[in-house]
C-alpha cells in the first residue's frame, strides 16, 4: 500500500511566517543557491527573465541557449554555466514563474494576494491562472507529471489548498475540497490547449467562463463587464 503524502501547508499559515518558504518544482539540488554572489544572482535573473520574454514571444521551443544569451546581452557559456543545458534551464524557468506566483498569492497585492474578499480572489486566481497558463503553455505541457502524480504534485497541491481555502471562506456550507478539484479541473494545462490551440477558443472566451463558473458556485452575481 502506498505511504499517503505528508499534509499540504495551508497558505494561511504560510502568510504569517516571517520569511516564505515558498515551494518548488522538482528541479534537482542547486548547491550553491544560498551562497550565491549578488552579481552571480543577478545574472541568473536576468537569464530568467529574458527566457520568460522568449517564451511568451515564441512559446518554449524559442528557449534556446543561444537564444537566452542573446536576449540577456551575456556570453552563451555564462548560460551554460548557470544552468548546465536546456534542460536545466526550462526546469528552473518553471520553478521561477512557479515562486512568483505563489508569493503573488501569499503576499501580492489584492485582489490575487491577500486583503479582498474570497470571491474577488477566486476570480483573479483563475484569470491570473489563465493568462499564465496559456502565456506558458507548451512549456507546462512538457512539464505535466505523471497520472499517478498529477494531484499529488507540490505546486498543485499548493494550488487547489489555496482554493480550497478561499471557498471555505465564500462557500462555508459546501464542500470545499471537492469544489477546489472542480475549479482545479477548469485550469487544466491540457484542457487549456486542447480548448485554445485545437479548437481556437479566444482566452477571453475562457477568462468569461471563469467568472460565470465562480458565480454558480459561491450564488454570486458576475462582475459587470
Amino acid at each position: 500500500m502506498s505511504t499517503a503524502p505528508p499534509p499540504l501547508p495551508r497558505p494561511e499559515d504560510a502568510v504569517g511566517q516571517s520569511e516564505l518558504e515558498l515551494l518548488q518544482l522538482d528541479t534537482g539540488p542547486v548547491v550553491d543557491e544560498p551562497c550565491l554572489r549578488a552579481d552571480a544572482a543577478r545574472n541568473r535573473a536576468r537569464l530568467l527573465e529574458a527566457a520568460e520574454r522568449l517564451v511568451a514571444e515564441h512559446g518554449a521551443a524559442g528557449v534556446t541557449m543561444e537564444a537566452v544569451a542573446a536576449a540577456a546581452c551575456v556570453g552563451k557559456g555564462t548560460v551554460f554555466r548557470r544552468f548546465g543545458d536546456r534542460t536545466g534551464l526550462l526546469a528552473a524557468l518553471l520553478d521561477h514563474s512557479e515562486r512568483k506566483f505563489q508569493a503573488a498569492l501569499l503576499s501580492g497585492p489584492p485582489p490575487l494576494g491577500p486583503g479582498a474578499p474570497p470571491v474577488e480572489r477566486l476570480r483573479a486566481f483563475g484569470c491570473a491562472m489563465l493568462r499564465r497558463s496559456i502565456d506558458e503553455l507548451d512549456l507546462q505541457l512538457a512539464a505535466e507529471p505523471s497520472a499517478d502524480r498529477r494531484h499529488t504534485f507540490a505546486p498543485r497541491r499548493f494550488l487547489r489548498g489555496h482554493l480550497a481555502l478561499l471557498l471555505r471562506q465564500a462557500v462555508p456550507e459546501g464542500d470545499s475540497e471537492l469544489l477546489s478539484h472542480t475549479l482545479m479541473a477548469y485550469l487544466d494545462v491540457a484542457l487549456l490547449h486542447h480548448l485554445t490551440e485545437q479548437c481556437g477558443m479566444p482566452a477571453e472566451r475562457l477568462r468569461e467562463g471563469w467568472l460565470d463558473l465562480v458565480a454558480r458556485v459561491t450564488r454570486t452575481e458576475p462582475p459587470a463587464a
